[in-house]
């Protein structure tokens, strides 16, 4: 399976159990919806680094097959002058 989808499962799965838990301890669903996106960022940023980076490693390859060529903005600035 690519790791993207493992990954964006991921992710959604621990925002709707945060979500689910803190809605069932009573906080209002918006809080609930704000509090659990942060939480569920924090804790994928923290603990997810291997799963991140091999999505970004299939988002690569795939833009090299495709032929599209790195953008690096910094040094065009640098040529351009």
């Amino acid at each position: 399976m690519r790791a993207w989808v493992i990954y964006s499962v991921v992710r959604v799965g621990l925002f709707a159990g945060v979500f689910l838990l803190l809605w069932l301890l009573g906080i209002e669903w918006w809080l609930a919806a704000i509090s659990a996106a942060v939480i569920a960022l924090c804790i994928s940023y923290i603990f997810f680094g291997k799963l991140r980076a091999r999505v970004a490693e299939e988002i690569e390859a795939r833009r090299k097959a495709a032929g599209v060529p790195a953008a690096n903005s910094d040094e065009d600035a640098e040529d351009s002058l």
